[in-house]
């Protein structure tokens, strides 16, 4: 259910500052890079409880400005509540 071909597959600049698009194809391919299953699991081994908790806030904040209940349900649960 959960695809991360972006990161196989872009070929363009990986920076912050260019231009919007450079931007946002920067952050699709950093948060693909930082949900590998092996990064995670050796970065939240050594996140403090603090970070940890900034970090879900952030997650959960974004979803919550950005997201109306049904794309949260549909596109970042996927359990089919969203339809």
């Amino acid at each position: 259910m959960h695809t991360h071909n972006f990161v196989e597959t872009y070929q363009g600049l990986v920076g912050y500052g260019a231009d919007r698009e450079t931007d946002e194809n920067t952050l699709i391919y950093y948060l693909q890079k930082f949900s590998d299953d092996r990064f995670m699991a050796l970065l939240t081994n050594r996140m403090t409880d603090e970070e940890m908790l900034e970090l879900f806030n952030l997650i959960n904040r974004l979803l919550q400005n950005h997201l109306t209940e049904a794309e949260y349900h549909k596109q970042f649960l996927k359990d089919g509540h969203g339809d």
